[in-house]
């Protein structure tokens, strides 16, 4: 409640508010349009996600379907693609785009990509510093402890380093679906551009994360007084 009521923290985060409106509504809008048009190969988003990856040799990746819109994701403890309904079952761009997408992720994790292996591995701390970060933080700041507030400070670090890591990993798999869904015969040259345009609209919403996240850690420094003067 402090923050939202704190004029810095608004003039700070209001930005990053927007960016991340906009984007949200952009996906939604663009994956709404081209979901619409259907593929010339008429293959389903799970069929297209499967011969992408078998087309690199990688035959032990479950695909199945999962509740929500736009929820789709690879999990890589359980090597295991999950595609919401509207992409494991749709024959549009749009559905084809995102789930080969997600197999760009499954192919990261079979290569070995170093970045999707950073992220997994800072994902523990990201949960912890997205939860306990602000608590602790403005509890240092009640009690005058410089202790807690930096520790604050440490734990949301985590969560910025985990949004700047994103990015290269969903920007990767991106480019890896662009190229990967011609060459496989999945759409063809003309189609890539609008089978694409969804991701594109995407990752401009793991930009606003990073965006906000930065924006927050330099919120917790300058009201701290860590960083620009006294808090």
């Amino acid at each position: 409640m402090f923050m939202m009521i704190d004029p810095l923290y608004l003039m700070m985060l209001l930005p990053a508010m927007l960016l991340a409106g906009f984007a949200s509504m952009k996906t939604k809008a663009t994956f709404k349009r081209y979901s619409r048009v259907a593929a010339s190969t008429g293959i389903s988003g799970a069929e297209a996600a499967s011969r992408m990856l078998a087309q690199q040799g990688v035959n032990d990746v479950k695909i199945e379907p999962v509740r929500g819109f736009l929820s789709d994701h690879y999990d890589p403890l359980t090597r295991t693609l999950r595609l919401s309904p509207d992409v494991y079952s749709g024959r549009s761009l749009a559905a084809i785009g995102v789930a080969c997408h997600e197999a760009g992720h499954a192919l990261q994790h079979a290569s070995h990509y170093l970045p999707l292996g950073l992220r997994s591995l800072l994902v523990p701390a990201a949960q912890i510093g997205s939860h306990g970060s602000y608590v602790i933080f403005f509890l240092g700041l009640f009690f005058g402890s410089l202790q807690l507030i930096q520790l604050g400070i440490i734990l949301f670090s985590m969560v910025v380093l985990f949004s700047l890591v994103t990015l290269p990993v969903e920007w990767n798999a991106t480019v890896r679906a662009k190229r990967m869904m011609v060459g496989c015969g999945i759409v063809s040259q003309r189609e890539q551009a609008d089978a694409g345009a969804v991701l594109n609209a995407a990752f401009l919403t793991y930009v606003a994360s990073a965006f906000s996240a930065i924006m927050t850690l330099l919120y917790f420094l300058m009201r701290s007084g860590l960083l620009g003067g006294r808090r």
